[in-house]
């Protein structure tokens, strides 16, 4: 009996502690379960797929496929995966636990959307094209935009234009509406050959109409259609008047048609230009007058050895020698040396230079003009070195040119002449401080060391 009472305690005790080991089972489960959700694999909870803005995380599934290699950082520690693209600007860092890389946005920055949109948004308000933070996609539009705002500001700009200027149709209309069409040069020169030719133009208008002649002949063709439409006979007869402005205007409207132009050359000589302006300079006439002569002459002369040749003939050299021994002619001289120095210098390169067939005939007239023995034997050798002592440097310049070029001829002459060797010492010494001071400033090759390099070697030549 005793046996059996113990055996029933027993079997009692056991089924109790077994109920109570498995209440305790569950209940650490479900502790377990509260207190550690991560443990839970199936549970997933709200904060899981919210960021720290409260907007849910673009997921690959939503994600456009060219975006798939760019990393989109956050306010938080994010691992890099091989081969993504980082935004510029985001702080990357090296976990030394994990060995992995990880982004995230700049401090800066908290507080603002990080969204994709936000993100993307905040991108293309800025022109920063960067390959490794912007997609293709992204790029296309922010292109896009660039082109629609260059569109509207070239509208823009030819929308102004319009207000500011009508176009050409809208003004032919409204000249011929006013009687008035748009002249060529030829029709303007017709007219102002038409005003100067008139019996009832003033002398004004006259001399006017040979001013704006002037402008239009300068160029080559205009200066050939004014010979077809008889001007340059016009303006030849001008040189006769007996009004010293018309002479004036006359010779100007003449020496600009003649410049680098053949074939006025040759009209002009065969109308008896070249006796007319020889006149002009050998009488009684304005300084205006006689320098507007004096260029038509050099107009006529250059690079027209034929010219060159009747000049001679005539005695134009004794003519401007003349003008040397004439008060109040002073400022023609340097003129005057200029222009023999460029006819000598025309001549001598010309036959120095490598020439064919087709020069051989220039060159044969070239050689009839014999202009270094007349000035020589006009004893230019005097004159030209006494124009040394004129202050002007540029006067100089052009003295000293003609010199050196005379020395072949002249040097017998240059010796014998105490005075130009006085002049010659001075002027070094003055150049030669010039020079000096031109070097200080850091002009090693400046205007006066060239003067002073011609002065000196005219003196040793001498």
């Amino acid at each position: 009996l005793a046996m059996s009472h113990w055996a029933g305690l027993l079997s009692a005790a056991a089924k109790v502690n077994l109920l109570v080991l498995l209440v305790s089972v569950v209940l650490s489960w479900s502790s377990l379960s509260d207190r550690v959700p991560e443990f839970a694999l199936t549970k997933i909870e709200e904060s899981d797929i919210k960021d720290d803005s409260g907007n849910e995380p673009v997921t690959e599934d939503d994600a456009d496929p060219e975006d798939l290699d760019v990393f989109y950082p956050t306010h938080q520690w994010q691992t890099l995966r091989p081969g993504q693209a980082v935004p510029a600007g985001s702080h990357v860092r090296l976990n030394l636990q994990t060995g992995e890389r990880e982004a995230k946005l700049p401090h800066s920055d908290s507080g603002k959307s990080d969204t994709r949109e936000g993100r993307r948004r905040k991108r293309l308000g800025k022109v920063d094209v960067d390959a490794n933070s912007f997609t293709s996609q992204e790029l296309k539009e922010a292109l896009a935009k660039m082109k629609e705002s260059e569109k509207a500001e070239r509208k823009a700009q030819e929308e102004e234009v319009r207000k500011k200027f009508r176009p050409i149709e809208q003004l032919k209309e409204e000249f011929e509406k006013l009687n008035v069409k748009m002249e060529t040069d030829y029709e303007i020169m017709a007219k102002l050959i038409s005003k100067f030719n008139s019996s009832a133009s003033t002398l004004d208008e006259k001399v006017a109409a040979l001013y704006d002649l002037e402008y239009y002949v300068h160029q080559v063709d205009n200066a050939k259609d004014f010979l077809s439409m008889g001007g340059l006979r016009l303006v030849i007869d001008g040189l006769n008047s007996t009004e010293g402005a018309l002479k004036e205007h006359a010779a100007f409207v003449l020496g600009a048609a003649l410049s680098s132009n053949p074939k006025v050359q040759i009209e002009a000589i065969e109308g008896g230009a070249l006796q007319k302006l020889l006149v002009i300079l050998a009488t009684e006439q304005p300084l205006a007058v006689r320098k507007k002569a004096l260029f038509a002459l050099s107009s006529m002369l250059r690079h027209f050895p034929y010219a060159q040749q009747q000049f001679l003939k005539l005695g134009g050299l004794q003519v401007l020698r003349s003008l040397f021994r004439q008060k109040g002619m002073e400022t023609l001289h340097v003129r005057v040396v200029t222009l023999l120095y460029d006819l000598i210098m025309e001549k001598m390169l010309l036959e120095d230079s490598q020439h064919g067939e087709q020069m051989e005939e220039k060159i044969q007239q070239y050689r009839q003009v014999r202009l270094v023995p007349a000035v020589v034997e006009q004893d230019w050798c005097a004159v030209v070195p006494n124009l040394l002592a004129m202050p002007e440097h540029d006067a100089r310049e052009k003295v000293l040119k003609l010199v050196g070029v005379l020395m072949a001829f002249c040097r017998e002459h240059y010796r014998g002449d105490p005075a130009l060797g006085t002049t010659l010492g001075l002027l070094r010494s003055e150049y030669e401080e010039l020079a000096a001071e031109e070097q200080r400033e850091g002009d090693k090759d400046g205007y006066f060391r060239e003067l002073l390099g011609s002065i000196n070697t005219i003196i040793q030549e001498l």
